[in-house]
């Protein structure tokens, strides 16, 4: 059975934009995975920690076969194939990708949370998500369009 899912994707080392091209493209290789349409880049200042270069994010919508737990695993596998680290929270990445929803799934567990738990809170999401999708449905929050409206003054831009 196919499934519609969205992915956030972030990268602000190592030439941003080519990271995230590529994991599109690693994304749409990915056997069970068939990659529907994807944002345009939006570039953001750093959250959490400053000290750090921009960042550029992206929204992918894909149609899969993979269950919500095998998607995240496959995400993280594409992570780790760019050279991903995690030397404290909100460091700098060479790419981060993120399940931010599954159809209409409702996931808590300690490995996935879906749908991803501070999305509507963050415009370098939902810029992106009502771009492709403008009436999704973001849980108790609203169509993406409502919700990125109240995300705009985040610093978050087209390059």
């Amino acid at each position: 059975m196919k499934h519609q899912a969205f992915i956030a994707l972030g990268s602000n080392l190592n030439n941003p934009q080519a990271q995230i091209e590529q994991a599109l493209h690693s994304i749409a290789n990915t056997p069970k995975i068939k990659l529907i349409k994807a944002s345009s880049l939006y570039k953001t200042v750093p959250i959490g920690y400053d000290n750090q270069p921009d960042f550029m994010n992206a929204v992918a919508e894909i149609e899969t076969e993979l269950t919500p737990l095998a998607l995240l695993h496959a995400i993280l596998d594409i992570e780790n194939q760019h050279g991903r680290e995690r030397p404290f929270p909100n460091a700098p990445r060479v790419l981060d990708l993120d399940v931010l929803l599954y159809e209409n799934f409702v996931i808590n567990t300690p490995e996935l949370t879906i749908p991803h738990p501070r999305m509507h809170l963050r415009g370098f999401v939902m810029l992106p998500l009502a771009e492709i999708a403008p009436k999704i449905n973001i849980g108790n929050h609203g169509y993406a369009d409502v919700v990125a409206a109240k995300c705009d003054n985040q610093g978050v831009s087209k390059p």
